[in-house]
């Protein structure tokens, strides 16, 4: 029976992952969101609508990529929304939330929030949305930030790699908590701080174990703990972002016991690559906190699945290729950040399908997680009707080796180059209009500036 309902265009496949079933449907799409689903590949529609037929090929909600620094403006021989959002699409992305640095300005005043938009506006081939920075003394603009429409905010307690974002100390961050008490916002920690070191077994500057030494285990956990207690105090909702060390894990879980309103990610590099891999002068492995051993990522593993952490993000940090000292090989002195947003789902899937872990991980973990972090939840994440119409088209059997020629972020370096991944993204659709089919972009970019609506807290 021919459709009453003039729908723009049709997804149809036989393994459809849905909320509650991985079954074959048809995600019926109008005005760029999700207007009907029907279970089932047997419906027949009105001559001359686009119908994507996918096949035996996965049909799965975008990802949601909340951990993406774009640099824009300021840095833009680093990365640039263009380059981070076609590789963002390349990868089956259809969200990415921006850093509130290395930008200049850091996203930290509502009118660095305005000067992130207009530069970002007519350059998104997927949508974005926004972090605002947490800084000494900017617990003034917070409030602003929040009405217009910011994700949410991020802080360092450390150095965070360039001067102009200031780590904060902690009467900063009993000002900044609140600040944000009653908003509904959340904070998201860089969670390291300065430890005493001792002595190091390996000097060479040119020998990963020498930078892995610099930052110990101990700097995360006495960070975690220090954003634990401000949790329980002051009730804000905390994030830790790209979480490394195990050792804190038993912080995490006793929090989460409490039912304090934190969430923590990490990221595919440290659930991917082994500190006991990594060889001299491979610089391009050198990220903050660093990647650790292969028995830390095995309790990082066990962590993911346990629901002690709640989300996988890329944290694709990029920098000029004469950054990471490749010349030198010098781990101490090279900048830190991994650039792979183009290839977390592949990365994803080639760990999981060695971990019997399934598409619906996938989903939870780098969806619906991801999507509700930062606030888009009632419009992305999963497949369902009123949702945006952002879909990944992609093959769980296929294969890949990543060169040069197919990474579409700017700067090339990454410690993926030569490897061989699982999962291969065909095609992205985000609210409906395909970005990404098969190696070619669409014409002209496609994403939306996302913000965040304003709710009171709970």
């Amino acid at each position: 029976m021919a459709s009453q309902v003039n729908f723009d265009k049709v997804v149809r496949g036989k393994r459809v992952v849905l909320p509650d079933e991985i079954c074959p449907a048809e995600i019926c799409i109008k005005d760029g969101v999700i207007a009907e689903i029907r279970k089932g590949n047997n419906s027949s529609f009105e001559a001359g609508l686009e119908v994507i037929d996918a096949g035996d090929l996965y049909v799965m909600p975008g990802v949601v990529d909340s951990h993406v620094h774009v640099n824009e403006p300021g840095r833009t021989e680093w990365e640039g929304y263009v380059t981070a959002t076609r590789a963002a699409a390349a990868g089956g992305i259809t969200t990415i939330v921006d850093m509130p640095l290395n930008s200049i300005p850091s996203t930290t005043t509502l009118d660095a929030f305005q000067t992130k938009m207009d530069t970002a506006r007519d350059k998104l081939y997927v949508d974005v949305a926004f972090w605002g920075g947490v800084v000494p003394g900017n617990q003034g603009e917070l409030q602003a930030m929040i009405a217009a429409g910011i994700s949410g905010f991020k802080c360092f307690l450390i150095h965070s790699g360039v001067d102009e974002f200031r780590h904060v100390t902690e009467p900063d961050l009993h000002t900044a908590m609140q600040a944000l008490q009653g908003t509904n916002s959340v904070l998201l920690f860089h969670a390291e701080v300065d430890q005493p070191i001792g002595a190091q077994t390996s000097t060479s500057p040119q020998v990963y174990e020498t930078f892995l030494q610099s930052r110990p285990k101990s700097m995360e956990n006495h960070a975690i703990q220090l954003v634990s207690d401000m949790c329980q105090q002051y009730g804000v909702r905390c994030h830790i972002v790209h979480l490394s060390s195990a050792e804190a894990l038993p912080i995490i879980r006793a929090a989460k016991q409490r039912g304090l309103p934190l969430t923590v990610e990490t990221c595919h590099h440290y659930l991917t690559l082994c500190a006991e891999d990594i060889p001299d002068r491979a610089t391009q492995f050198k990220c903050c906190p660093p990647v650790r051993e292969r028995n830390n990522q095995e309790q990082l593993w066990d962590a993911l699945k346990a629901g002690d952490i709640d989300m996988v993000v890329s944290d694709h940090s990029p920098c000029t290729a004469d950054l990471k000292l490749l010349d030198t090989g010098d781990f101490v002195a090279a900048w830190g950040g991994v650039a792979s947003v183009q290839f977390g789902l592949s990365l994803f899937w080639t760990n999981a399908a060695q971990r019997n872990l399934t598409v619906r991980d996938l989903v939870n973990w780098m969806c619906v997680t991801t999507s509700d972090l930062c606030g888009m939840g009632h419009r992305k994440g999963s497949l369902q009707v009123g949702k945006d119409a952002d879909l990944v088209i992609w093959d769980p059997d296929g294969s890949f080796t990543v060169t040069e020629d197919i990474i579409q972020h700017k700067n090339k370096v990454t410690p993926y180059l030569g490897k061989v991944l699982k999962g291969v993204v065909q095609r992205t659709l985000v609210r409906g209009n395909t970005v990404y089919h098969n190696g070619t972009f669409s014409s002209q970019p496609m994403g939306a500036i996302l913000l965040k609506p304003i709710t009171s807290a709970k």
